[in-house]
């Protein structure tokens, strides 16, 4: 299955936002992103979710691996055409107050007021940017706005993500942390 590069740093970005508030508990939380603003996207994401949802046992299985080595785990499809995954916050990475960035990526604001969280990064692989907000409602939710950039065939393209993320139990079982990136 190929994933859209724009898509791949979007999912990599949706994972990445509930990792920066002290304020949140450790444990295993489901998070749930819906994105738009961008035909192209949209028709990869409306593809992608067809190519799941027609996977055999095996190849669903194979998929389910290659999330979990990013430390996600696919949950039941979110409304609306959205995504969800399961991801596992440990105490250190609550602590650390900071975005987990792939390979590549940096973090150029992480700005903490009251409730709310303001944050931006920039990528290289593939090239793109995005910045956004993070508004949380307590140590068990929040919810996010982002809008992210990148340049795809020449042309730079603007895609909109709202999520919301919930803590699910302090157990993370099976859901391993997303891993740190290599220095």
């Amino acid at each position: 299955m190929r994933i859209h590069p724009l898509l791949a740093a979007c999912l990599f970005a949706a994972a990445s936002l509930p990792v920066t508030a002290q304020a949140m508990k450790p444990g295993l939380w489901e998070i749930h992103n819906k994105m738009g603003g961008n035909a192209e996207l949209d028709e990869a994401m409306k593809e992608m979710q067809k190519q799941l949802a027609s996977m055999s046992p095996a190849e669903r299985k194979q998929m389910e691996s290659m999330m979990a080595q990013q430390g996600l785990k696919m949950a039941t499809p979110s409304a609306g055409g959205g995504m969800a995954v399961q991801m596992c916050m440990t105490k250190e990475m609550v602590e650390r107050n900071d975005m987990p960035v792939q390979d590549g990526c940096r973090t150029t604001v992480n700005q903490r007021s009251g409730n709310t969280l303001k944050h931006a990064f920039t990528c290289t692989n593939p090239p793109s940017s995005g910045e956004g907000t993070v508004t949380f409602s307590g140590s068990e939710a929040y919810t996010s706005k982002m809008t992210l950039k990148t340049v795809s065939g020449g042309k730079t393209e603007t895609t909109t993500m709202e999520g919301r993320g919930k803590w699910l139990k302090a157990d993370c079982g099976n859901v391993k942390p997303i891993a740190p990136p290599k220095k």
